[in-house]
């Protein structure tokens, strides 16, 4: 099968499993990555088969909803790559992006050790900032049934993925604990570029979201 149907064939895929979805990670926040994941990689020297089937499943079994499970991603894109005449390391190349591919807190460190890994991360956190971003983060928030702030409870910089996995904080602190820290940990000049202008869109929202707060404005 040529990789114009294979990557047809698991857009649909995927499309029928997570149309509809309310948290924010749906169809069209993978539409989103796997637009993001091919405009980075016009710029770099990457497998751009790799790195739009990774956009493509990077979400097919979200740890978030499946307990804490790591390994559920993983497995079922395996699963599901298995179908193709692929070469092996291929597969596992494209499950170790998905298992690696979560943010794990902001005292932790990426272990992304490959270049379609580092593009597909990229787009994957660029959809969580900017207008879109703030958007997804209170739609995960209310399906979490979090407040949306607390002036008491502040931010923590989570050491590790468990305590990261594990909070419940408000969702103004998200903001703090992950989606102002993403700037700073692009891979790729173009997502850098990027970044720039929807992480001034938050800090301007978060200042306005404060004055309204105080009853400022």
């Amino acid at each position: 099968m040529q990789k114009e149907d294979i990557l047809a064939e698991t857009a649909a895929y995927v499309q029928q499993l997570l149309t509809g979805e309310g948290s924010g990670h749906d169809w069209w926040h993978i539409f989103r990555v796997w637009n993001n994941a091919k405009n980075i990689a016009a710029g770099e020297q990457a497998n751009l088969f790799v790195v739009e089937l990774a956009a493509l499943l990077h979400d097919i079994g979200d740890h978030k909803f499946h307990n804490g499970d790591e390994s559920v991603g993983p497995r079922m894109a395996r699963e599901w790559l298995q179908k193709y005449d692929l070469e092996g390391d291929l597969i596992e190349h494209i499950c170790q992006i998905i298992q690696d591919l979560s943010y794990k807190g902001a005292g932790t460190s990426s272990s992304m050790h490959t270049l379609e890994g580092r593009i597909v991360q990229d787009a994957d956190r660029l959809d969580a900032i900017g207008a879109i971003g703030i958007a997804r983060t209170f739609a995960y928030g209310g399906h979490k049934n979090r407040e949306i702030y607390d002036p008491a409870i502040a931010p923590v910089m989570h050491d590790s993925f468990e305590a990261y996995k594990n909070s419940t904080a408000p969702t103004i602190n998200h903001f703090y604990e992950k989606l102002l820290l993403l700037k700073d940990r692009m891979h790729t000049e173009t997502a850098r570029q990027l970044a720039q202008q929807r992480h001034a869109y938050m800090e301007a929202f978060l200042e306005q979201f404060y004055a309204e707060w105080n009853g400022n404005r």
